[in-house]
């Protein structure tokens, strides 16, 4: 007897020990949320997430060991933004320094500066404390600013600085993505209900994806310690844990569901969904994981981390999907389906086959040369304005400008240019040279004197580390940092600092800070693009001949992938390398996309675009081991694969798309471009491409294999003698019009025809020797063997259970 593949006996056990599988499963998501609280997050510090140059001097500055204070400036202007009142401003400045000193919370307080054109004071304060938590001690000076502008009529007082930013702006996107999950649950409930008709239903998909998402943030701070993580990553566990969570789920669910409506026992429908659907679930996160893993050759901490919570978060909802889905469906039984919604139930429940679909595939299974090349055409044409992407780093100047915080670092940076964009200069040497090295640094300030890419509202500060090895100085640009301007200025410090240290011996330099980042970044990226592209290909393409058996499917999905991410990047650089878009998604053009957007993009875009081509190619391939013709197979195939793929791609569409309201710029980016990517590919790929390719193919769609010798369905059965003198065999649940349905795994590397053992169930050993009676007879009707027991034909449907106990 051949043994059961593992989705199988995996669901059989949690189906059949529901409160053992669902206690198991909540143990294991309060655990890892448990641990991953106490063990707390490490995150990345910039000497580990730069690269290049930048990189390098992040590193030279953090060997330095300098204490890093928390420091806040504090801006006096005209309330009206016009000319400044002097004496008002400084006994507002006396003020507030003597309110700034008599606070725990406060190191020290320098005197007041003017600006350069008079229109501003700046009082500089240092916190006490570290950097990390400043934004929690930053609110009683906040308090004293707020008081002190209340007490001086006139004037307007900003507070920007390390504490106080960080609140602003953690407040602001915070207050974003808590308005992100509000619409989202919400949003994605009623998308299920209406998918189900339902409302546990519904709700089973939605609750099992949160608790996939809970249970890997847990895990992803335990793997923190292994892997320094990104602040972003658990904004992807969310984005990435509620698509494909609900999608699992979903997939899984419907095909439950579709088995019981055809006659299937409860027990037996969750049997076959876990062969069917299971196998699939299965297959579609083996290939988002490697597509993920993919990121680790782009060598860059940050990169590591994404993929590290990715990797984590869909690996956790296989596994929900593999084992307390199951447990969840056999304990609920026919309360699944309750309470029901009117109206919407009647909907889900017609039997009848959908009219739309085949209307709709009709020019790609009629005309599919045709509708090929148009389809491909049109992709492509959306494809072409991604010739002319340009990349670049996020930073202040992509925030929105409506943030109060934000507002007021506009405000500092105008009037004191070396508060904003600021370049990084590090120098290493021995001890001994450190005279030399701060003498060629005074050199090379001194050359940065009368340059217009250079700030000169202040003197810059050479600093040096306790023991003398490390030197730094901050070197302000008045031009933003997306400017010309900015790179300019970068490029000739870059110049300047070798010649300026070249006369101290063992000294090495290096130039840093926001600009040079995105710089460095950029071009490393556009270094490792190729390895980590090539590597997601390489993998895809085996996995996919792994679980098809065919190289021309593998080929097919990754020609069809490709275009798709194409036709989104497309997409996404009209969208956002141009101002047509910026009153509709509330945002400001930079002229170019994040820089770490399209690698990750397509990264993901990849593996949840294979989520789809294995589900309805399955189908398909179902389809054509029944023995249906290729045009059928595929008419069938995503017929019947219609319902569950299009509510699936909602789900993620409506998903994404909640991310193209936040406010940074990074994560509109983000939203818009895989909401656009699952839309082309759910509408574009499968309406039209790829089943107008499968059907120019023909029987070439599996190559190098034959699907006819793994036919058993009437097609290949032979003539009506020939069927009248074979034995007879059961015929599963599930059925189809083209015969019996082999076993879902004998398509995948599980049956006979792939050396497998074909399985054979005592209920079956045990009829036939009075099947064997019968064999002259015709057995084109459907009906229990001779010999069941009366029990056993009690509420028999005319199939017997594909999976006989």
């Amino acid at each position: 007897m051949r043994k059961k593949p593992a989705t199988v006996r995996i669901a059989r056990w949690s189906a059949t020990h529901p409160w053992s599988a669902i206690g198991l499963w909540v143990v294991f998501v309060a655990l890892c949320l448990f641990l991953g609280g106490a063990a707390g997050t490490n995150k990345i510090s910039d000497e580990e997430s730069g690269v290049g140059e930048a990189g390098r001097a992040g590193r030279i500055t953090a060997s330095g060991h300098f204490i890093e204070k928390p420091e806040e400036n504090v801006l006096i202007n005209a309330a009206n933004g016009g000319k400044l009142d002097v004496a008002t401003a400084r006994k507002a400045a006396e003020d507030l320094t003597g309110k700034m000193k008599a606070l725990p919370e406060v190191e020290s307080v320098g005197s007041a500066l003017p600006s350069p054109d008079g229109r501003a004071l700046l009082l500089p304060v240092t916190m006490k404390g570290d950097t990390e938590n400043a934004d929690t001690r930053v609110q009683p000076l906040l308090d004293a600013s707020a008081a002190t502008e209340k007490a001086h009529e006139g004037i307007r007082i900003d507070q920007i600085g390390t504490g106080s930013t960080a609140k602003g702006l953690g407040e602001t996107l915070g207050e974003d993505f808590k308005k992100a999950e509000l619409i989202s649950l919400p949003l994605t409930l009623l998308i299920l209900l209406v998918v189900f008709g339902a409302v546990i239903a519904a709700g089973v998909p939605v609750l099992l994806a949160m608790s996939c998402v809970g249970a890997a943030i847990g895990l992803s701070a335990l793997a923190s310690h292994v892997l320094p993580e990104t602040s972003a990553v658990s904004n992807v566990i969310l984005l990435m844990g509620m698509a494909v969570g609900v999608d699992y789920s979903l997939f899984y669910l419907k095909r439950e569901r579709e088995e019981r409506r055809k006659g299937a026992s409860h027990l037996d429908a969750i049997e076959i969904a876990a062969e069917t659907s299971g196998h699939t679930v299965v297959a579609s996160g083996t290939t988002v994981v490697v597509s993920m893993a993919g990121l680790y050759l782009a060598q860059e901490a940050t990169f590591a981390s994404l993929a590290t919570g990715s990797i984590i978060v869909v690996a956790v909802a296989v596994l929900a999907s593999l084992t307390v889905l199951p447990a969840l469906l056999a304990k609920l039984g026919s309360w699944v389906d309750r309470p029901k919604v009117p109206i919407l139930w009647l909907l889900t429940m017609r039997s009848s086959e959908s009219r739309l679909w085949p209307v709709l595939l009709r020019p790609a299974l009629v005309r599919p040369v045709l509708t090929l090349v148009v389809s491909v055409g049109a992709l492509l044409a959306l494809a072409l304005p991604a010739l002319d992407m340009k990349l670049k780093q996020p930073g202040s100047d992509d925030l929105s400008r409506d943030i109060p915080v934000v507002q007021a670092m506009d405000r500092l940076t105008s009037a004191f240019p070396s508060k904003g964009t600021v370049h990084q200069v590090a120098v290493r040497a021995p001890a001994e040279r450190a005279g030399e090295v701060e003498t060629a640094l005074k050199t090379l300030l001194s050359r940065t004197e009368g340059q217009e890419l250079f700030a000169h509202d202040q003197t810059p500060t050479i600093r040096a580390s306790a023991d003398k090895r490390v030197h730094t100085v901050a070197v302000g640009t008045p031009h933003s940092p997306k400017s010309d301007g900015a790179r300019k200025s970068l490029e000739l410090l870059r110049a300047w600092v070798p010649e300026a240290i070249a006369p101290v011996q063992d000294a090495e330099g290096a130039v840093g800070g926001k600009v040079a980042q995105g710089v460095d970044f950029t071009g490393h990226l556009e270094d490792r693009m190729p390895w980590v592209v090539g590597f997601i290909l390489l993998l895809t393409f085996a996995t996919m001949v792994i679980i098809f058996r065919s190289l021309a499917v593998a080929l097919s999905a990754i020609l069809l992938n490709l275009l798709s991410a194409a036709a989104s990047f497309g997409a996404l650089v009209a969208v956002f390398q141009n101002t047509w878009a910026e009153g509709l998604l509330d945002f400001h053009s930079s002229g170019a996309v994040v820089s770490w957007l399209p690698l990750f993009l397509f990264v993901v875009l990849f593996g949840l675009s294979m989520d789809y081509h294995v589900f309805v190619v399955s189908r398909i391939r179902e389809a054509a081991l029944d023995g249906a013709n290729v045009r059928d197979a595929v008419r069938d195939g995503i017929t019947r694969s219609a319902g569950v793929v299009t509510s699936a791609a909602i789900v993620m569409v409506a998903v994404f798309a909640i991310f193209g309201t936040l406010s940074m710029v990074e994560f509109k980016q983000l939203g818009v471009g895989l909401a656009a990517a699952i839309l082309l590919d759910a509408v574009v790929i499968r309406i039209f491409v790829l089943p107008a390719l499968m059907t120019a193919l023909g029987r070439w769609n599996w190559w190098p294999g034959n699907l006819n010798s793994a036919r058993r369905g009437q097609h290949a059965a032979g003539s009506d003698e020939t069927r009248q003198l074979r034995l007879p065999q059961p015929v599963p649940a599930g059925a189809t019009q083209y015969g019996r349905r082999p076993s879902y795994g004998q398509g995948f590397g599980y049956g006979q025809e792939f050396g497998g053992q074909q399985q054979t169930s005592s209920r079956e050993q045990a009829s036939a020797p009075q099947q064997h009676q019968q064999s002259c007879a015709p057995q084109d009707s459907y009906g229990p063997p001779q010999g069941w027991t009366q029990q056993e034909q009690q509420g028999h449907d005319g199939r017997p259970d594909l999976y006989p106990r």
